[in-house]
């Protein structure tokens, strides 16, 4: 049977206290709506409906984005009346013969998992229901059973004190037969303590019809928690962080603390990888065996081959970094950049849309950009490229086992042959052959007598 997805995401979220609609706050910089519509799709659903209201224009336009026209429905909730109200504004576009799985826009952690076993025991004839039983269950509706069985939910503000006594809570995540869930939605009533329409009254409508009520379970409370102030969007973002970081330890990386780690994308990992704590991994990133990345790293959309190592507080931004090359500390490779094999950057060293050699160095104080730099050359302390004419960017070459001396400038176009030795202190502006010394410097003098500027004082 073909399945659809409502996602409810009308709420304003005034206790986020900002103009942001609530379900577009963030969970490793990805909208919670966006793990949640992610979710659906991974449970292969036909269509995905979302049920928006304030600031539909800015939820639209976001997740317009990041998806395709035909991979979303919006639909517009202009009253917000209740649950029951929300789903049923999808009514219109819900097929009889199709099963309908509602989730919420503010709720982003339930596993496709968990969402598989509850589409797994929903009966033929009935319905099925996620439900958690919970420590502390107040504030959530209760589920009402008789001889074990469902036969329907009481909201907090609607219970008696028995049923108050009940820790086994609606998640409001079901899934119904979509035939069987428009005609209940066409009965509810707004007869109850808040005037709304509850979805959970159609549990009591499945069970007056003598149809089976199935329930499933998550695994822990957070998959089914949602955000309704920055608290607990922070206590999200703390569980979703540790969840992946248990599937990178699972993958064979060693985590100094999987506490302080923060994934916000995707990354694989080999065997044998070690991360230090406080990194923070954006974007696809893939990470090959026997890697080690020091503490405090920033990397972003890039690939670390077999046996490198990124020292503490290294920046790597859609680069390569080859195996058994090292970056860092303190390194900057930003787009376009790789290092070959057994290539080295050091501290305080950036690149731009550079390529550094097999097996040539770059230790200190130095900015590549816009270079090609071959086999086994050595580019000294505070060396430069300079790209950039104020207009265009100009590349610069250098070939295999050139030694670029301490404090040189190379002013692009230029290239540096095969074996040359740039003199210390040189601002090369010509092509130099191969085997070649350049010295580059103005004619030293000595000035005797010279008097050092004094402060002036008013």
């Amino acid at each position: 049977m073909s399945l659809s997805v409502v996602i409810l995401a009308a709420g304003k979220g005034t206790r986020m206290r900002s103009s942001l609609p609530k379900v577009l706050h963030p969970i490793a910089e990805k909208p919670m709506v966006s793990h949640v519509i992610n979710t659906a799709k991974q449970v292969n659903a036909e269509n995905i409906y979302v049920v928006y209201g304030f600031g539909g224009d800015v939820l639209k336009a976001k997740l317009q984005t990041n998806y395709t026209g035909n991979e979303l429905t919006f639909i517009e909730q202009t009253e917000q009346l209740g649950t029951g109200h929300a789903v049923d504004m999808a009514s219109e576009f819900l097929k009889d013969d199709e099963d309908v799985l509602v989730l919420y826009g503010d709720v982003p952690l339930t596993k496709v998992s968990t969402l598989e076993q509850l589409i797994a025991v929903k009966p033929v004839d009935g319905m099925a229901l996620l439900t958690v039983k919970l420590a502390k269950p107040t504030g959530y509706g209760r589920i009402i059973r008789d001889n074990n069985e469902v036969v329907g939910i009481v909201e907090q503000k609607d219970a008696n004190a028995e049923q108050l006594a009940v820790n086994e809570c609606n998640t409001g995540i079901l899934l119904a037969n979509g035939g069987d869930l428009k005609r209940w939605l066409s009965n509810l009533s707004n007869d109850n303590a808040q005037g709304e329409y509850y979805l959970t009254d159609i549990i009591a409508a499945c069970h007056g019809e003598g149809k089976v009520i199935a329930t499933a379970h998550p695994d822990s409370e957070i998959e089914v928690e949602g955000a309704n102030n920055r608290v607990q969007l922070a206590a999200l973002e703390r569980a979703y962080q540790l969840r992946k970081a248990e599937e990178l330890m699972i993958a064979g990386a060693s985590l100094r603390d999987p506490n302080r780690i923060d994934i916000r994308g995707n990354v694989i990992v080999g065997q044998e990888v070690t991360i230090d704590i406080n990194c923070i991994f954006e974007g696809d990133v893939t990470i090959a065996d026997n890697v080690i990345i020091g503490a405090n790293c920033i990397i972003t959309n890039s690939i670390i081959a077999e046996g490198a190592q990124i020292k503490p507080n290294s920046i790597i931004e859609n680069a390569v970094i080859g195996e058994l090359a090292s970056a860092g500390p303190f390194a900057r490779i930003r787009p376009g950049s790789e290092l070959k094999r057994d290539a080295h950057v050091g501290n305080f060293v950036e690149m731009k849309k550079s390529v550094l050699g097999e097996g040539s160095k770059a230790g200190h104080l130095t900015y590549l950009g816009d270079a090609e730099i071959g086999k086994g050359a050595n580019i000294g302390a505070g060396t430069i490229t300079c790209n950039y004419d104020g207009v265009n960017k100009s590349k610069t070459i250098i070939e295999d086992g050139a030694f670029v001396g301490s404090n040189s400038s190379l002013v692009a176009p230029v290239k540096l042959g095969k074996m040359v030795t740039i003199a210390a202190g040189s601002v090369v502006v010509k092509d130099v052959n191969d085997d070649d010394l350049a010295v580059a410097r103005s004619k030293q003098r000595n000035i005797s007598g010279w008097k050092r500027p004094k402060k002036q004082y008013e």
